[in-house]
C-alpha cells in the first residue's frame, strides 16, 4: 500500500526549517520528532515510523523544490560545516575541512544535494519534484 505525502518547499528556508517540514509531513501524530541530521533522515526513510509505518512504498511530492534547493545551497552548507568545526571532539575536523574545500571549489555537495541523495537511496520512496 502506498502513502502519498507532500513537502512544501516554500516552508524551507534553512536546515532547521527543513526538519520542521520533514517532521510535519512524516511525523504527525508521533510523540517524538526527527532531529536535524542527514543520518536521522536516512533512518526515517527506511519506514516503520510516522507516516511511513505500515506502508511498503510512498510517493512524496516536493512542491517548490527550487526554493528548497536555493535555501539549502552553498551558503547554508558552508555555515553547517563551519558550525561542525566549532564543536571540537564531536566531528572529524579534517574531514569537515576537506568538505569545505571541495565546496569552495564547486565540487562538494550542498545540503540540498545530500538530502536528494538520501531520498534516492530509498527505492521505496518515489520523489516527485514540482
Amino acid at each position: 500500500m502506498t502513502v502519498f505525502l507532500q513537502i512544501e518547499g516554500a516552508a524551507i528556508v534553512d536546515i532547521p526549517s527543513l526538519y520542521a517540514e520533514i517532521n510535519r509531513v512524516f511525523m504527525a501524530g508521533e510523540d517524538w520528532q526527527l532531529g536535524p541530521s542527514p543520518d536521522a533522515l536516512d533512518d526515517l526513510l527506511y519506514g516503520g515510523h510516522g507516516a511511513l509505518a505500515g506502508h511498503g512504498t510512498a510517493t512524496v511530492v516536493w512542491r517548490n523544490i527550487e526554493r528548497s534547493r536555493e535555501a539549502l545551497g552553498l551558503e547554508t552548507t558552508r555555515a553547517w560545516l563551519e558550525d561542525k568545526l566549532r564543536q571540537p571532539g564531536t566531528f572529524n575536523a579534517e574531514t569537515i575541512g576537506r568538505q569545505l574545500d571541495a565546496l569552495q571549489r564547486g565540487e562538494g555537495q550542498t545540503y540540498f544535494q545530500i538530502v536528494m541523495e538520501i531520498f534516492a537511496g530509498h527505492p521505496n520512496i518515489n520523489l516527485l519534484q514540482e
